[in-house]
């Protein structure tokens, strides 16, 4: 199990930001705008199935993962919250939020299904995040121009991810999930979250008046098809999820831990797991 600190960021959200702010890129913003669109009911969701998960395991067996979950649930509510103010920006500029209409409508949909399927779905959704907060700590250029506090949001936001990657997992592997379910949840979880992001992302290039312009495609080419791009070099760690014997941890977490360490300044603990 992992020891799961729930830290504050000390960053100001209070001030606006641009519909642009990320460097002045239309699509950098807009793809990244849709992520964080998508967080605070998402967010709610992991912590809302992995709770169940632990109270579903036996009484003898909660308290072996009781304290990684209580780490894990307090990092993604501030997650939830530093996302929920910066949507409010966005929300005061004009961006509507369909991708979170459209989950909170899935997720009612689906409320009464089996837990374990809802932990296979939150395990699937950590993996995207985990593979994708990896890369962003690893190309930090992908913020270049965009402040140094919203800079300093995101690859938080990544370290963590990158941190907690295994948490919804083990649970999972705990209350009896298969390799199959997880696999078949995995599949629908690749697409449901590619095309409402997607979605998302032209959504908010329409009302930024940018969705037509080569420039703007441009930028999304390089940031998510170029060979190390975000989707083009992150195949092979997406495909091993399909494995019988994975695990997240086999996945490399070491830089998530150097940002952290690098900017502790930046950050205040308010719990740590134990």
């Amino acid at each position: 199990m992992t020891d799961l600190v729930v830290r504050r960021l000390l960053i100001d959200l209070a001030t606006p930001i641009a519909g642009r702010w990320n460097g002045g890129d239309a699509f950098r913003s807009a793809f990244f705008s849709a992520l964080s669109m998508s967080f605070p009911v998402g967010e709610q969701y992991f912590i809302d199935s992995v709770r169940h998960g632990l109270k579903n395991l036996p009484e003898s067996k909660q308290p072996k993962y009781a304290a990684e979950v209580q780490g894990f649930v307090g990092q993604e509510a501030t997650h939830r919250r530093i996302h929920f103010l910066f949507n409010g920006h966005l929300e005061s500029l004009g961006y509507s939020n369909e991708i979170e209409r459209r989950a909170s409508k899935r997720l009612q949909a689906n409320a009464h299904r089996d837990v374990r399927i809802h932990l296979a779905a939150t395990a699937a959704t950590e993996h995207f995040t985990a593979i994708f907060a990896d890369w962003m700590l690893h190309h930090p250029e992908a913020l270049a121009g965009a402040e140094p506090r919203l800079q300093t949001m995101w690859l938080w936001h990544s370290a963590e991810e990158s941190e907690h990657r295994s948490t919804a997992f083990d649970i999972y592997q705990a209350v009896s999930g298969n390799h199959a379910w997880r696999v078949r949840i995995f599949r629908y979880i690749t697409f449901v979250f590619l095309t409402d992001v997607l979605r998302q992302t032209v959504r908010n290039l329409w009302y930024d008046s940018s969705l037509f312009s080569w420039n703007t495609w441009r930028s999304g080419a390089k940031l998510l098809f170029a060979k190390d791009g975000m989707i083009r070099s992150n195949y092979g760690a997406w495909r091993d999820y399909f494995s019988p014997t994975f695990h997240p941890s086999q996945h490399d977490a070491a830089l998530s831990q150097q940002w952290l360490r690098d900017n502790a300044a930046q950050l205040t603990a308010v719990a740590r797991a134990s």
